[in-house]
C-alpha cells in the first residue's frame, strides 16, 4: 500500500472517531445525556442563585410558614414524574390541585424569582432550577446548613394531578414509604433524613386527628402517642373541629431547622402517622438513633446528610439538555 493511500485512510479515521465522540457528547443524544452540575448557569446568568436567595429570604422574613411551603414544594415536586416543576403548572387537573399538594405555600416566592430572572437574563433559568434553589435557600433561612445545588434542569411539559399519587401519605406504613422512594432511587436512609424536613412547619388537623380519637376504629388513640402529649394535641385539634387548624411537626422548634424532630419521635411526640412509624419500626429507627446519637454512638450530622440527600433526590428523573423546555412563565407552559 502506497504512503498517501495510507494517510489518507488514517485521516478518515481520525474524522470519523472525531465525529462519533461529538455525537456521543450531543445534548439530544440519549446515550450522551447531560447531567446536572453545580455552576451550570456560572456563564449564561451568574447572578441566578443571589437573586433567588434574595426572594426567598424577603418572603420568610415578611411570613415564615413560606420556608417550609418551598421546601415541601420541591419534595412534591421530584416525586412526581421528577424535579420539573410541574407541580407549577396552573390549570384544571394539574398537580397542584391535587388534594395532597393543597396545602402546600411559597408559589408566588418563585414567581417572583422567576420574573426578575427573565429580566436579568431572558430564557436562560429554567424554573426546576428556581425551585431546587429556593428550596436549599429555605432550608438556610431557618437555621439550616447550606449545601452546593447542581443546576441544569428543564421545565416539564405535562402536569396531571392523577400522578401525585406516588407521593408518600400521611398515614403510609413504613414498607410502602420504603418502596415510594426507592421507586425514585432513594434509600431507607434518604428516607428518615427527608422526612427530617418536617422539622419546620406545620400539618393540619384533618391530617392526624384521627389519631387522637378513633385510631384504627377502636375508638381511642394511637397508643404510640405519648400520654403526656395526647391532651394536648386534643386541646389543638377538638374532636369534630377545624380540620384546617395548624399544628407544629416539629413541637417546640417549628421554625428552627435542626434535629430536635427525631428526638419527639423517640419521645413519641410525632404528629403524623408517617412520621411517628420511623420510630416505632427498627428498619427505620436506627437511622433515627444515628441522627440522636443513642447507643454510645455519636449523632451522625443531620444538616450535611440533609444537604447530601437534597442533592440526591434533585436529581430525581431530572429533564435535561433537549428535553422540556425553559418556562418564560413558571405557571404554563410556553
Amino acid at each position: 500500500m502506497e504512503v498517501t493511500s495510507l494517510n489518507k485512510m488514517l485521516i478518515l479515521w481520525v474524522l470519523l472517531l472525531t465525529s462519533f465522540n461529538t455525537m456521543s457528547l450531543g445534548q439530544g443524544n440519549g446515550c450522551g445525556r447531560q447531567g446536572t452540575r453545580v455552576g451550570f448557569y456560572r456563564a449564561t446568568c451568574p447572578r441566578v442563585e443571589s437573586i433567588v436567595q434574595s426572594a426567598v429570604q424577603s418572603a420568610v422574613r415578611a411570613n415564615p410558614t413560606v420556608a417550609p411551603g418551598l421546601l415541601r414544594m420541591f419534595f412534591h415536586d421530584c416525586f412526581v414524574n421528577g424535579c420539573d416543576a410541574s407541580i407549577l403548572i396552573d390549570g384544571p387537573s394539574t398537580e397542584k390541585t391535587a388534594r395532597p399538594n393543597s396545602f402546600l405555600r411559597g408559589f408566588e416566592v418563585i414567581d417572583a424569582a422567576k420574573s426578575q430572572l427573565e429580566t436579568t437574563c431572558p430564557g436562560v433559568v429554567s424554573c426546576a432550577d428556581i425551585l431546587a434553589l429556593a428550596a436549599r435557600d429555605s432550608v438556610v433561612q431557618t437555621g439550616g446548613r447550606s449545601w452546593q445545588v447542581p443546576l441544569g434542569r428543564r421545565d416539564g411539559l405535562v402536569s396531571q394531578a392523577s400522578d401525585t399519587a406516588a407521593l408518600p401519605a400521611f398515614n403510609d406504613t413504613i414498607s410502602v414509604q420504603i418502596r415510594k422512594f426507592a421507586d425514585k432511587g432513594l434509600n431507607t436512609q434518604d428516607l428518615v433524613t427527608l422526612v427530617g424536613g418536617h422539622t419546620i412547619g406545620t400539618s393540619a388537623c384533618a391530617l392526624f386527628s384521627y389519631r387522637l380519637y378513633n385510631f384504627s376504629n377502636t375508638n381511642g388513640p394511637d397508643p404510640e402517642i405519648n400520654q403526656a402529649f395526647l391532651p394536648q394535641l386534643r386541646a389543638l385539634c377538638p374532636n369534630g373541629g377545624d380540620g384546617l387548624r395548624r399544628v407544629a411537626l416539629d413541637t417546640g422548634s417549628v421554625d428552627c431547622f435542626d434535629n430536635s424532630f427525631y428526638e419527639n419521635l423517640r419521645n413519641g411526640r410525632g404528629v403524623l402517622e408517617s412520621d411517628a412509624k420511623l420510630w416505632s419500626d427498627q428498619r427505620t429507627r436506627r437511622f433515627v438513633q444515628g441522627f440522636l446519637g443513642t447507643r454510645g454512638q455519636p449523632g451522625s450530622r443531620f444538616n450535611n446528610e440533609f444537604g447530601r440527600a437534597m442533592v440526591k433526590m434533585g436529581n430525581t428523573e431530572v429533564k435535561t439538555g433537549m428535553e422540556g423546555e425553559i418556562r418564560r412563565v413558571c405557571t404554563k407552559t410556553n
